[in-house]
């Protein structure tokens, strides 16, 4: 049995899950584990002195839980109620039988040490300021998102943790998140593919 570990990370609304749930339906075995489950409570989030809930920091969210599923999957895939219905031939890999796959999509996925030795492949989705900002307007949160909460808290998290890994980090695949979703699918799909045949020789 195999395994392969894919981190899908990056921006705020930069589109990490729509991506993560069409390749499931594309890829044999396919898992998601998503790092919005292991958000600490609202009152174990700290506040700063303006009053903003610190949400886009590593200490907001129950890391090692989520380092501990991961491995835990990786152990027994084949108990994780995978689907193995393949919605759609995946081009003509023989021999996948004995492989599972797992997405992990998260917005703060590469910059804790101990995930660092799990992934397979790592892709980092980004945005430019203006449209994250306009993205993230159009959602509803719980809790709801703070008068200046974007500038003040969300935004400069993301700059920060995306500089922290232009220097420290190698192997990570860029994503322009402005591109269609067809066209982010399109070639995250097919790097995935050429990752899996490696798997298999």
């Amino acid at each position: 049995m195999r395994v392969l570990v894919i981190g899908l990370g990056g921006v705020t609304n930069g589109g990490k899950t729509t991506l993560a749930e069409k390749l499931k339906k594309m890829l044999p075995k396919c898992d998601i584990i998503s790092q919005d489950d292991f958000f600490k409570p609202e009152s174990e989030v700290e506040t700063d002195e303006r009053g903003f809930k610190l949400y886009d920091v590593l200490d907001a969210l129950y890391m090692d839980e989520l380092v501990k599923s991961i491995r835990n999957w990786m152990k027994s895939p084949a108990s994780s109620g995978v689907s193995t219905e393949l919605q759609s031939p995946c081009d003509n890999l023989k021999n996948t039988d004995d492989v599972y796959i797992l997405i992990v999509e998260g917005f703060l996925l590469y910059n804790y040490e101990p995930l660092n030795e799990l992934w397979n492949r790592r892709y980092f989705l980004t945005l430019p300021y203006e449209e994250c900002k306009r993205r993230r307007s159009t959602r509803v949160y719980q809790p709801a998102d703070t008068p200046g909460y974007f500038d003040g808290h969300v935004w400069p998290m993301y700059l920060k943790y995306k500089n922290e890994l232009e220097e420290n980090a190698s192997n990570i695949v860029y994503l322009d998140g402005t591109k269609s979703q067809e066209e982010l699918l399109t070639s995250v799909y097919s790097d995935i593919i050429q990752e899996l045949k490696k798997l298999m020789e």
